[in-house]
């Protein structure tokens, strides 16, 4: 009983992986610039990859003809999703301060630019 309930939890976020992915492929045609299509992409990649491996980690779990291995790959679903939640948003971070300061994209519309200010202060002191 406890193993249906597992796949059929692991499908349920499977399939929201499935959505995120979607908007998140929707929103790279739809924004109006590269930091704004950033953010659609980390959306994606935490959504449609963090979301669907632990649903994936469920359904192994919860898959007795597996046997013994289903724990092998419930776990190493649970460490690359671990993973993707670290390194995705550091990841997406870095590519914006990176293409920011080399000025290949303009940032438009801009409320503040706080990284071109500390940028004006260290060159003015």
């Amino acid at each position: 009983m406890i193993e249906w309930i597992l796949v059929i939890l692991g499908e349920i976020l499977i399939a929201i992986g499935i959505f995120c992915d979607l908007v998140a492929s929707i929103g790279m045609l739809r924004f109006p610039n590269f930091y704004v299509r950033l953010h659609a992409v980390t959306v994606g990649t935490i959504g449609g990859a963090f979301v669907p491996l632990i649903g994936a980690a469920l359904v192994a779990a919860g898959s007795e003809f597996l046997g013994p291995y289903r724990w092998f790959m419930a776990g190493g679903a649970v460490v690359t999703a671990i993973l993707i939640l670290i390194l995705a948003p550091a990841g997406s971070h870095a590519i914006a301060r990176a293409t920011h300061r080399a000025k290949i994209v303009p940032v438009y519309p801009k409320i503040a630019d706080h990284l071109e200010e500390d940028e004006k202060l260290i060159m003015s002191g």
